[in-house]
């Protein structure tokens, strides 16, 4: 009772100091110069937390060594019971809150079975390493202080070897219980393996983060550049602002007059236009800017409302309006043939209803050339960044802009009436009417809050995306590692060379290597080749390691072909879209097929005719 309360104890403080330690190596990487208070706050709040866990494991290291089991079985069912605690502490649901006091994350709600992972190899981790470190202690009492003087790493190799030497078969043969059968050893080799998994799991987080930071990274690099060329553009058709005559009744029922602006939208627009892409490198990252050179032309004739008495209207300060998003982005002068008359534009404007920046000018109208109509006709060269869009102010509209990039986004409120997108580039078309717009030609200053969000356009799309790419392979990690330790898990069970712990871990680093691999490599040259270069490199020396453990060429063939098939698979599924749920589903149910028709002849109990040979030797020798 004493020596089991000991134990239990021991690993209780120990699992609540390494826990605080992996927070305070959290904190650290975020850079948190807090670390180390909430790392003995978090200690306590630890110890407070799992306090019950003594007792549970009190009562476990009782019940458990009352069991006619070998010493070693006994100790892989307390093993056992510290898997299925972590498990139950990490599924109350803290486990994202807890993820961004750690490392400052604040998108992990929508990953939150990774969070839980996560949480879980941590809490798991902190008891494995806190019970092998009292691994004697509990090795001693489970086999009544038989084999008190073997160290932890001993112990293991017992647990995990094929065979035990005379003394210790000795020792055993003397507790009374027989020896330990294979399918113990099978069953706890399983059950490690499978927790090495999930502790994988936990640098595969970080090569996360990395892609994340990188993504960032080149945001900024974009946003930088961008700031200095051209923002994206948001540009307007011309529109005339005039002012207009009111009045109203105040207080003490006196008209008073008053001004107010009236906004005279085209009748007819036509805008054509070209975008020339340019790439500029910055650093290592290539940024994409546009040029672009719009033609306009129409007809400037209102429609005029019942609540606009004409005789109101003052012609005398019109002037014609232009808006974009960012002045920067103005190439060329700005001059509009309106008329007969030739006007040039400059900064400002009377009102804003579309936007703060713009261009506009004083203009001669009246209402007679106004019923008549006016037309305008106006060439204009811009320069933006990624996106360029526009608004259709006019009572009937066609916008036609075309490009040789070959990978257009066409987003904001309405997509092309016509498109067209080849290997040389695109083509696209919009048509407007007043029937489809909620707004007329004439309008006074403040009601026309509905055009800014009927903007559309076209974004030209950078076509590698490379951190997408492999923030999607990410994803598939525990599929990579999860299938590579099972690969190896049979095959040391069918040539009967164990594998160790800590080779597991090297394999399972060298599958979280490839990732950085082709996040770095990625970043200087095209995506596919990029993966082609690192998944090589992976399979390579994964499958040279097997040939140096298992000593056979053929088992090193195996081990390349699966790891090709599956990182051939893995690819395919990037590559795909809308059907990578329904192919990787499909892909998955034949992978499992496979393992399943692989490991059919693996005897999971053990070799019962090894066994019955045994058997017969013995009876044979008695007689």
């Amino acid at each position: 009772m004493k020596k089991a309360l000991g134990i239990a104890a021991s690993i209780w403080i120990q699992t609540a100091l390494l826990f605080s330690a992996f927070i305070l190596v959290g904190q650290i990487f975020k850079q948190d110069s807090h670390g180390f208070q909430l790392f003995f706050f978090s200690m306590l709040i630890t110890i407070v937390a799992t306090a019950p866990t003594i007792v549970v494991m009190l009562i476990a290291c009782i019940l458990i060594n009352r069991l006619h089991l070998h010493w070693k079985s006994r100790t892989a069912l307390f093993l056992l019971l510290l898997f299925f605690i972590s498990v139950l502490y990490s599924i109350p649901g803290y486990e994202i809150r807890l993820l961004e006091l750690l490392f400052n994350i604040k998108t992990v709600k929508e990953e939150s079975l990774l969070a839980w992972f996560i949480l879980f190899a941590i809490i798991f981790l902190s008891a494995l390493i806190a019970a092998i470190r009292q691994l004697g202690s509990i090795a001693a009492y489970f086999s009544e202080n038989r084999i008190s003087s073997e160290s932890s790493l001993h112990i293991l190799h017992l647990i995990f070897s094929e065979t035990i030497n005379n003394n210790h078969t000795m020792e055993t043969s003397n507790e009374g219980t027989a020896p330990a059968p294979q399918s113990n050893r099978i069953m706890i080799k399983g059950l490690i393996t499978g927790a090495l998994i999930l502790v994988m799991m936990i640098p595969t987080f970080f090569v996360q983060q990395l892609v994340t930071e990188r993504e960032q990274r080149q945001k900024e690099v974009v946003k930088e550049v961008s700031s200095k060329w051209a923002a994206p553009q948001v540009v307007s058709g011309p529109y005339l602002v005039v002012n207009y005559r009111d009045s109203f009744v105040n207080n003490e029922s006196r008209v008073v007059p008053m001004k107010k602006q009236l906004i005279l939208l085209p009748e007819q627009l036509e805008v054509n236009g070209e975008l020339f892409p340019e790439e500029r490198p910055r650093s290592i990252y290539k940024v994409l800017l546009y040029k672009t050179s719009l033609a306009l032309k129409g007809t400037f004739k209102p429609s005029w409302t019942a609540d606009v008495q004409q005789e109101q209207i003052d012609f005398t300060y019109a002037r014609l309006c232009f808006n974009l998003s960012d002045f920067k982005g103005i190439e060329e002068s700005f001059s509009i043939n309106m008329g007969s008359q030739n006007y040039q534009l400059k900064p400002g404007l009377p009102l804003d209803d579309f936007g703060t920046v713009g261009l506009s000018v004083p203009v001669s109208l009246n209402l007679q050339s106004l019923d008549q109509g006016i037309s305008f006709d106006m060439k204009l060269k811009v320069k933006g960044s990624e996106q360029l869009q526009f608004l259709p102010l006019a009572a009937n509209s066609r916008f036609n802009i075309r490009s040789t990039w070959n990978d257009p986004s066409f987003d904001g409120n309405s997509l092309p009436n016509v498109r067209k997108v080849n290997s040389d580039g695109f083509m696209a078309t919009w048509h407007f009417n007043q029937a489809n717009l909620p707004y007329s030609t004439v309008q006074f200053q403040g009601t026309l809050h509905q055009a800014k969000p009927l903007a559309f356009g076209v974004s030209l799309v950078q076509p590698a995306g490379q951190y997408d790419k492999t923030m999607r392979s990410v994803k598939y990690a525990i599929l990579f590692i999860g299938l590579t330790f099972a690969l190896f898990f049979i095959i040391e069970l069918m040539q009967r060379r164990p594998f160790h712990p800590v080779q597991y871990i090297l394999v399972g680093l060298a599958l979280v290597i490839f990732y950085t691999l082709l996040l770095s490599i990625s970043e200087y040259v095209y995506f596919d080749y990029a993966y082609l270069i690192a998944s090589l490199a992976t399979i390579l020396l994964i499958s040279f390691y097997a040939k140096s453990h298992f000593a056979s060429w053929k088992t090193a063939a195996v081990f390349a072909t699966i790891l090709g098939m599956l990182y051939s698979f893995i690819f395919i599924l990037i590559r795909l879209e809308d059907t990578a749920l329904l192919i990787g589903s499909i892909g998955l149910f034949l992978v499992l097929a496979i393992v399943m028709f692989a490991s059919r002849k693996v005897n999971w109990y053990g070799s019962l005719e090894s066994r019955s040979a045994l058997k017969l030797s013995s009876e044979a020798n008695s007689i």
